[in-house]
């Protein structure tokens, strides 16, 4: 069993969360933006993020592609390293990270649920694309 290269699980996941971020801006910040707004004003909230909470989601993301390189690193010894294993481990990422938590949201009618889904399976996109990324940079401990 290699060791883990703890360094390249930070650096590779950095790299994965960057395109979290990039794609999360794009689609959320961009194209989405008038509809988010519309959603958050149906809930009394303000229609425009603040610095605080775009730090937090901006963490997120980091912390959501450090999890996916982190558990790639951990697949490897048992799957092969490569694309199969990085896309096992994002889509675990996926399914806690992204899909379990928009759930709630949506049963309990918090935010439309179109909104929502398209929200989580752009997600799939993103940490999908992140993973391998982060993937092809890490490597073992020797």
């Amino acid at each position: 069993m290699t060791r883990i290269n703890y360094y390249r699980v930070v650096v590779g996941g950095l790299i994965a969360g960057a395109v979290i971020n990039v794609i999360e801006f794009l689609v959320n910040g961009l194209w989405l933006k008038d509809r988010w707004a519309e959603a958050m004003r149906a809930i009394n909230r303000a229609p425009e993020m603040s610095a605080g909470q775009t730090t937090a989601l901006n963490l997120w993301g980091f912390l959501m592609g450090i999890a996916a390189v982190w558990l790639y690193s951990e697949m490897r010894d048992r799957y092969g390293p490569g694309w199969r294993s990085a896309l096992c481990a994002a889509s675990a990422v996926w399914v806690i990270g992204y899909m379990a938590s928009a759930i709630p949201g949506i049963a309990m009618g918090v935010f439309p649920a179109g909104l929502m889904i398209i929200g989580t399976l752009v997600g799939l996109i993103e940490v999908v694309l992140g993973t391998e990324l982060g993937a092809w940079y890490y490597r073992p401990a020797n």
